[in-house]
């Protein structure tokens, strides 16, 4: 089982539809199928996404660790490229993470029962004022 995490807390996962594989949305033809989630790994440029941005309700992003910041330039580069959907880590994301995961561009965080269990909502909580605690607001105060 996961956690699903946004700004609130954690949260129900209201996403029912389940999640594509990115190999076999890419190696077979859906044609006007959309509104389907996509298994994004982490070595998958944003360039090769953009062509499914009309058909992707909802782009999930792989964390294999948390020492692998990967998919945080993913998310950055989707958003630059114009897309407008969710975006959802999942896997290995910490809490000290989701101010970044949030400024990137991800809406939500998807972490397995165990992690949550090792880091609960209160931490995540902790972190969801991302907007307003980075370096660029307060260098903004002293000039």
């Amino acid at each position: 089982m996961t956690q699903l995490i946004n700004d609130t807390g954690f949260v129900a996962d209201d996403w029912e539809d389940g999640f594509r594989d990115w190999e076999g949305v890419t190696s077979s033809s859906y044609g006007a199928d959309a509104g389907y989630g996509l298994d994004v790994p982490n070595t998958v440029g944003a360039e090769q996404i953009k062509p499914y941005f009309n058909q992707a309700a909802v782009i999930r992003i792989n964390f294999p660790s948390s020492a692998d910041g990967r998919g945080f330039s993913i998310a950055r580069h989707l958003r630059m490229l114009g897309y407008t959907g969710r975006i959802r880590a999942h896997g290995h994301v910490l809490a000290d993470q989701y101010a970044m995961a949030r400024r990137c561009g991800f809406d939500e965080v998807e972490i397995s029962d165990e992690l949550a269990q090792r880091q609960p909502e209160d931490q995540w909580q902790f972190r969801a004022d991302w907007k307003a605690h980075d370096y660029q607001s307060r260098m903004r105060q002293k000039a």
